[in-house]
């Protein structure tokens, strides 16, 4: 190789050296200024719920007119899911066509605390025939609490035998929280005793948000706490001020996007929009469902 050669090659080699280090000192210097930027801390900002559904109850009033216009008018809201026990219309089967044609997908639906075996099976039988799989018993107690040590007690053992009961039929048992269960007993808290002392396997919890941070709890550590125990979580806000009344989601003070990213995190695939005591159903479920599906988290 001439002298030309070899000159041409050492600055072919020379511009190669600083491209390259050109390249690492910018790739450095972006991966730096990203790592500190002001949202680099918050891990999956971009996920959004993919379904969100809502329990028929909170539109019972409105249900008892033309129910077909308004689960289409509801369906257009952009929900997907919806909890409900019964049907309406002519069967079960009639009924479970028209959600599927208007793309509402039945999800949970009620069973009775204290039903005998007959009942239970009845109650099953009418929640397959919805082509649901998920039952839930909205009060697992016998009593109306504050809760003791006892009450607990009696309170597992039942839901124990429900879980296998329904496991038996093809069915998750759920049961629904209030605030009660996050009143101190004589020692711990009855949500803690009902969640450690019935079988993980066969019993489960559907979370209601705002009983849980009614009762002085926070709906987070729960989750952590006891992952793989929810399958279905009940959405709904907490009015500001000292009574802490019920709201629609997205017009209270409840943190849903850190709520949501830890359920996230589990897989949880179902999320009930609900209002006790709403004013408008409609109009309740208009704005909650504008506001989850404009959330990221």
């Amino acid at each position: 190789m001439g002298i030309t050669g070899l000159l041409a090659n050492t600055i072919k080699l020379y511009r190669k050296m600083i491209t390259r280090r050109k390249f690492i000192t910018g790739t450095t210097a972006a991966l730096t200024a990203s790592l500190f930027a002001p949202d680099a801390f918050i891990p999956c900002a971009g996920n959004k719920l993919e379904n969100i559904g809502f329990i028929s109850g909170i539109i019972g009033k409105e249900l008892k007119g033309d129910w077909k216009a308004v689960l289409r008018q509801v369906a257009s809201f952009g929900y997907t899911e919806i909890e409900t026990g019964n049907f309406l219309g002519d069967s079960a089967e009639s009924y479970t066509g028209f959600l599927k044609e208007i793309g509402l997908t039945p999800v949970a639906g009620g069973i009775n605390f204290n039903a005998g075996d007959q009942e239970l099976r009845n109650a099953l039988e009418l929640l397959s025939k919805l082509q649901i799989n998920i039952a839930v018993v909205y009060w697992p107690w016998y009593t109306g609490g504050p809760f003791k040590h006892d009450e607990c007690i009696k309170s597992a053992e039942r839901l124990n035998y429900l879980g296998k009961f329904c496991h038996n039929y093809g069915f998750r048992l759920c049961w629904h929280n209030h605030d009660k269960e996050f009143i101190p007993m004589e020692k711990g808290l009855p949500f803690d005793f009902l969640m450690n002392n019935t079988d993980r396997e066969i019993v489960f919890c559907e979370l209601d948000l705002y009983w849980v941070k009614k009762g002085g709890g926070d709906p987070s550590g729960v989750l952590k706490k006891y992952e793989g125990r929810f399958p279905i979580l009940h959405v709904k806000d907490m009015a500001p001020g000292p009574e802490m009344d019920f709201e629609c989601p997205g017009n209270g003070i409840i943190d849903f996007a850190e709520i949501f990213r830890e359920a996230h995190k589990q897989g949880i695939k179902h999320y009930m929009v609900e209002r006790d005591n709403v004013p408008d159903g409609i109009v309740c479920l208009k704005s909650a469902s504008e506001f989850l599906r404009n959330l990221r988290f």
